[in-house]
């Protein structure tokens, strides 16, 4: 772990490799490619809340984006074994993803975090939702009593997460975003103006027109896909789930450091 309160990139990127967030990840080549035949062939599980129609329908396509935006193997030949998230991209959407923060922090601007991947982003989402509140963010709160595919829609430690059986669960679904978005429509609350989240939870807010940020892994090319064309505003490559949660510790730092929303 670095040792300083926000590292630089190049610590930073030293830091993404060795605990395998970047670099040579975990993720299967074998995993990789299913997903995008799967999103290629029209599954809409895959497609995380975006609309593709039939603008993705060839896997060797929605290869190639991520093999320009996640940073994996771009040979179609290259079928087993390890793949790769290139280290430069995922700082490169954090150096992104921080000008939105900037922007929101500057106009006090109405903000919704959520997450699907309480396991590993939890922390993450929820540092990032505190730093924005001290700059003077308006946190959207989520209404209370909300339900989605079986399980609760709530909100812990500020973010929007989705609950059964007591338990914090993870979820790919856009359907707990989609009613908190349209609940809040309904009680009359406006939208939020940024949304930071992953999975369908960022799927859907951005295909619901709203600037958003979203992390996303490399067998999870939706959001990618969705920001190559435009409905997503930042895309940031990483491992969603690493060995231990403490590894991102570092990469929010240096996310709210160039955003100039670190504490103190």
């Amino acid at each position: 772990m670095p040792t300083t309160a926000a590292p630089s990139r190049s610590e930073l990127i030293s830091h993404l490799v060795n605990t395998r967030i970047a670099g040579e990840v975990a993720t299967p080549r074998e995993n990789n490619l299913a997903h995008y035949r799967e999103l290629a062939n029209g599954n809409r599980y895959f497609w995380l809340g975006l609309e593709f129609g039939d603008r993705w329908a060839d896997e060797q396509d929605v290869l190639a984006v991520m093999a320009e935006r996640c940073g994996v193997d771009g040979d179609p030949e290259h079928r087993q074994g390890q793949d790769t998230i290139d280290p430069e991209l995922t700082v490169d959407g954090l150096d992104r993803a921080a000008t939105l923060l900037r922007k929101a922090a500057a106009g006090s601007r109405r903000v919704l975090v959520a997450t699907g991947h309480p396991g590993g982003l939890l922390d993450v989402h929820s540092r990032t939702a505190a730093a924005l509140t001290a700059a003077g963010c308006e946190l959207v709160r989520v209404p209370i009593g909300l339900t989605a595919d079986e399980g609760v829609v709530t909100q812990l430690a500020d973010v929007a997460v989705w609950e059964r059986g007591a338990t914090l669960w993870h979820t790919h679904s856009p359907q707990p975003m989609a009613e908190i978005l349209d609940a809040l429509s309904q009680e009359g609350q406006a939208l939020p103006d940024l949304v930071i989240a992953d999975h369908g939870w960022a799927g859907c807010a951005a295909q619901y027109g709203i600037d958003t940020i979203g992390y996303a892994d490399c067998n999870d090319p939706a959001l990618f896909l969705g920001e190559a064309e435009g409905t997503l505003s930042v895309c940031v490559p990483l491992d969603d789930h690493v060995t231990n949660a403490r590894y991102y510790e570092p990469m929010t730092a240096y996310l709210l450091d160039v955003a100039g929303l670190a504490p103190g």
